[in-house]
């Protein structure tokens, strides 16, 4: 009864633990939850009050698939201000949410059997995007020792004749990584080489920790830039989650194809969060530093707790709002009857006994970590790092 293309797609393998997490909190179980994926701040006042006026102005019908005008010459000045990037209305895409940004560009430019290389650990969407497509993933393994991050020489290896895109995430959602400049270079040199094209996610540029923001590969030369699509949004940056508003910028003719796309599945997004949209992105800036002076203290302290607990590790991240921890030591270590085995049984014993729920690796592409958000009150941090090292110590 149900398609291949949809039978194709793997279930997530936090389903089962985040369903119970949400069953024992309602139960009334205090559990400590490491595993969200969006800021734990509220949309800015400024934004929340610009949407209520589009609501009051009548602002609440059809806009143009792509999104209005106005969201369109925000997205463009502000992409060339914050990364000297220039781009035409024509070359703009707004969507409902960077995700299906990047599931349309990605079933815009694939075909059944073309490959798309994903550095892993990757997010979990990606593949299964791929998959839907009809195209076939191709993973490079990354190393901790590496920081996480592909090279131009293992990106050449991994290229065949089949490939027709690359994936890049900076900051990376689950590691933190950010590339430099330098490295994208190379990297954007292999590109050049083998004539294919880059998916450059950048949800999280905004929220690095070592600069003001990360580096696009678009930015390279022209050249790259014309093999570059670019998606962004205001979900992570400006706590908009909810109001589900991404954007894609690139060739005119992958955006052109993209927004014919969008026109028969989803049409337009939301007319009041395209207005919210463009209050974030020309308004006052201010909340972001304040969400990013936040973070930075709950990085800081995390990634010192958890390097202290015997039997855990994890890099310093440089963006996003995520620890990578590496568990190896803990597999095929046991508490009573159940053994760890991978991330998810050290999920699902760590949940058990110690009422704290966090990501297992295996759904990112490495089975030997678990992720965990700092999007998080500094309080609950601590009380969830000290229950999982009195479960690691209780690991026989």
């Amino acid at each position: 009864m149900i398609s291949d293309k949809v039978k194709n797609i793997n279930p997530s393998l936090t389903l089962s633990i985040s369903a119970k997490a949400k069953a024992m909190k309602a139960k009334g179980v205090d559990i400590i939850g490491f595993g969200a994926g969006e800021p734990d701040f509220y949309t800015p006042e400024n934004i929340k009050e610009k949407a209520k006026s589009a609501i009051d102005r009548g602002y609440t019908k059809y806009t143009p698939v792509s999104g209005i005008d106005s969201l369109k010459r925000a997205i463009i000045n502000r992409t060339e201000k914050d990364k000297g990037l220039k781009y035409n209305k024509n070359q703009v895409i707004v969507s409902p949410g960077a995700k299906y940004a990047i599931s349309e560009i990605i079933l815009s430019l694939i075909n059944p059997g073309e490959e798309v290389i994903i550095p892993s650990p990757y997010w979990l969407s990606y593949p299964e995007m791929v998959k839907l497509s009809g195209g076939k993933p191709v993973f490079i393994k990354t190393l901790e020792k590496d920081g996480f991050k592909v090279t131009a020489g293992s990106l050449d290896r991994a290229v065949s004749s089949k490939t027709r895109l690359v994936i890049l995430n900076s900051p990376s959602n689950p590691t933190g990584a950010i590339y430099s400049l330098k490295e994208l270079k190379e990297i954007a040199a292999i590109i050049e080489k083998h004539n294919i094209f880059c998916l450059s996610d950048e949800i999280y540029d905004k929220l690095t920790y070592t600069g003001n923001i990360s580096e696009s590969i678009a930015s390279v030369s022209e050249s790259v830039k014309e093999k570059t699509i670019v998606v962004n949004g205001v979900s992570k940056t400006y706590a908009m989650t909810g109001w589900r508003i991404g954007y894609a910028l690139g060739p005119e003719e992958i955006i052109s194809a993209a927004s014919r796309l969008q026109s028969h599945t989803t049409s337009n997004p939301s007319s009041i969060s395209q207005y919210a949209a463009l209050e974030a992105l020309t308004g006052p800036q201010n909340a972001i530093q304040k969400m990013k002076g936040e973070f930075k203290k709950r990085r800081d302290f995390m990634v010192k707790r958890i390097n202290s607990i015997s039997g855990l590790s994890v890099n310093m991240p440089e963006g996003a709002f995520y620890c990578f921890v590496n568990i190896s030591s803990c597999i095929n270590r046991s508490l009573g009857q159940k053994t760890v085995t991978g991330s998810l049984s050290f999920s699902e014993i760590l949940l058990d006994e110690e009422k704290t729920a966090v990501v297992p690796g295996a759904v990112f592409g490495d089975d030997n970590y678990v992720r965990l958000s700092y999007a998080a009150s500094l309080d609950s941090i601590k009380e969830g790092l000290t229950r999982i090292e009195r479960f690691i110590n209780k690991l026989g």
